[in-house]
């Protein structure tokens, strides 16, 4: 029981079953949260003591808190949290359904949300701990037929970022990971939109650069990097996992830099502070 806790949410497959397969290799014990069991029938077969699997469903608030009690109970404690169950939705702004922005925004904003709500309690009554949120390179720039799964990534960049600066008085630590291509279950469980015909030029250029620009790794070497960044004493807030994206992101951010040079007078020519007027509220 001395040994670290982990909390992984969509631990089941993917980059999450990857993560936990490492820590439990790692001789510590996990708290795995999924919907389904899958492949954690074997690991739970070699680790009976050191894993604990708890069906739950991360859209349903209740369901979070109780995993998230049982788990810390049974344990003792928990000192690391991995926040990393979400899907992907690809269609054109245009083409997004109702049911399918419900789905990922329940599940990949606000079922993060919920796992922070249930886990900072313990965390902050230990003043210890790590909440490492997975988000994506999608999280920090968007593209065509992403846009829905972009913006669910970039609604918990924006949350994290509070975050860390609300946990940083308790002496916990929230890093916002976010990994580029790997060979998980997200590309084959992704949904499609019905697609609509005058955006095929669209569909047919995303896929020729996919398939002469796209790198996608094996999940183990995110969670070989994982387990650095937990172990660094002062860890950045922000990490990207994979050289292609991290050069698509800097080349973004330069660009991004620059268009705010080019109209710096039009930006600076919007503020010119005045007392409150009088009447001001009324």
């Amino acid at each position: 029981m001395a040994n670290r806790v982990w909390l992984i949410t969509g631990a089941s497959k993917g980059l999450g079953y990857a993560y936990t397969q490492k820590a439990l290799e790692c001789g510590d014990n996990v708290i795995a949260l999924a919907r389904t069991k899958t492949n954690l029938a074997d690991l739970e077969e070699k680790y009976s003591r050191e894993l604990l699997y708890i069906q739950t469903d991360v859209t349903k608030r209740p369901n979070v808190f109780e995993a998230v009690k049982a788990g810390a109970e049974h344990f003792g404690k928990i000192d690391i949290v991995i926040n990393n169950a979400g899907i992907m939705v690809s269609g054109m702004v245009e083409e997004l359904s109702e049911s399918n922005v419900m789905d990922t925004i329940n599940t990949n904003f606000l079922g993060s949300l919920w796992v922070i709500q249930a886990v900072t309690p313990y965390l902050r009554q230990q003043r210890s701990g790590k909440i490492i949120q997975i988000t994506s390179i999608g999280g920090l720039l968007s593209g065509a037929s992403s846009g829905l799964y972009s913006a669910s990534k970039f609604a918990l960049e924006g949350l994290c970022e509070a975050l860390s600066q609300e946990a940083s008085y308790f002496g916990v630590k929230i890093i916002i990971v976010e990994p580029g291509g790997y060979w998980t279950n997200l590309y084959l469980d992704m949904r499609y939109e019905t697609p609509i015909d005058d955006y095929q030029k669209v569909r047919e250029d995303l896929e020729k650069q996919y398939s002469q620009g796209s790198i996608d790794s094996l999940p183990e070497i995110a969670a070989d990097v994982l387990l650095k960044i937990i172990e660094m004493e002062d860890p950045p807030l922000r990490i990207i996992l994979g050289s292609a994206v991290l050069d698509m992101a800097i080349e973004n951010y330069e660009q991004k830099i620059k268009t705010m040079k080019q109209y710096e007078n039009i930006s600076r020519a919007a503020e010119k502070g005045i007392p409150m007027p009088e009447g001001y509220g009324k």
